[in-house]
């Protein structure tokens, strides 16, 4: 447990060091680009009336019923505690690893349940970050949103989780998707590519991390043609790859990622809604593509045969 406590340490303040070097020179790279932009941000923070609107999907399961007799874990121990926008002690995070499972099923097969709901019954949607109980109540959120759902129900159910955060570039088809689709986006990740933060979760389970990407859904993946993703799986070299040197493993997420959603909503609310529309037309064709292959069983044993399009840069963890 020394031994475990030393090593979370060290990742820790590595982490926060790199996520500062990183704000730091996202906030003057930002300030320069809304100098050079300002006709660019004007033209485009408003959808146009001849483009799509987004709505919001329905969400895809019912919140199951809290009472006060639930057990959840109320440890203040680092990786089980509540953190900024994670609570795991919130009635819908409790009820809802209640119902997968918490102190039921063992760890592996718990921290599994955690993760196939996140990653199926959640959908992305680009808005400002808030807290977890928002997150459940809608049915969707940022990625790093959604993460922090994965966290806080093993949290609730006493397994230690955390954030994995990096700097990354990503394979065509998801750019395509959630980049190119917006041109002042496109322009910003063009000149702050190292800037764009991606993440997954981990959790202690049987001695060890495990990772769990839950960001895509499998339409969203069968759209890319990228393999369905499975608990333990990582998107590192597969559809994203990390900058050297960024990778950082955090116990809550960082200070200034959710002023920097709220700052790009205030900028160009457009912006993000056409990335929106644009998740949502992806998830359409991805279930169309699932149709077609006989499902999603079929479709992950073509894509996984296959190989899957690879990151057009090697993982240099």
């Amino acid at each position: 447990m020394a031994h475990f406590d030393v090593e979370a340490n060290r990742e820790e303040r590595q982490g926060k060091r790199t996520y500062a070097k990183l704000m730091l020179k996202g906030i003057l790279s930002v300030s320069k680009l809304l100098l050079t932009s300002a006709g660019d941000v004007k033209r485009l923070r408003r959808p146009r009336p001849s483009e799509d609107r987004y709505v919001r999907p329905p969400r895809r399961y019912d919140l199951p019923p809290y009472t006060d007799r639930m057990q959840y874990c109320r440890a203040n121990e680092r990786y089980l505690r509540p953190t900024r926008y994670c609570n795991p002690r919130a009635p819908e995070v409790v009820a809802l690893a209640r119902a997968l499972g918490a102190y039921q099923k063992p760890d592996h097969e718990f921290t599994r349940a955690a993760f196939e709901f996140v990653k199926e019954k959640t959908t992305l949607e680009i808005l400002p970050i808030d807290s977890v109980e928002d997150t459940l109540r809608r049915g969707t959120g940022t990625c790093f949103e959604l993460i922090s759902v994965f966290i806080a129900l093993c949290r609730a159910a006493g397994i230690k989780a955390r954030y994995k955060i990096y700097a990354t570039n990503m394979i065509e088809a998801w750019r395509e998707a959630t980049i190119d689709v917006d041109p002042l986006v496109k322009k910003w990740y063009d000149s702050l590519g190292y800037f764009l933060l991606e993440g997954e979760g981990e959790a202690y389970v049987d001695g060890r991390w495990v990772v769990a990407h839950v960001g895509p859904t499998a339409e969203r993946q069968a759209a890319g043609g990228i393999p369905i993703t499975r608990f333990g799986e990582d998107a590192l070299g597969i559809w994203f790859f990390a900058r050297p040197g960024t990778i950082m493993r955090l116990e809550s997420l960082p200070l200034g990622l959710a002023a920097g959603t709220r700052l790009l909503h205030r900028i160009s609310p457009g912006s993000m809604e056409r990335v929106n529309v644009s998740v949502q037309k992806q998830i359409e064709r991805g279930r169309e593509i699932i149709k077609d292959a006989g499902g999603v069983r079929a479709y992950d044993e073509r894509a996984r045969s296959a190989g899957g399009p690879q990151a057009r840069e090697r993982n240099t963890e």
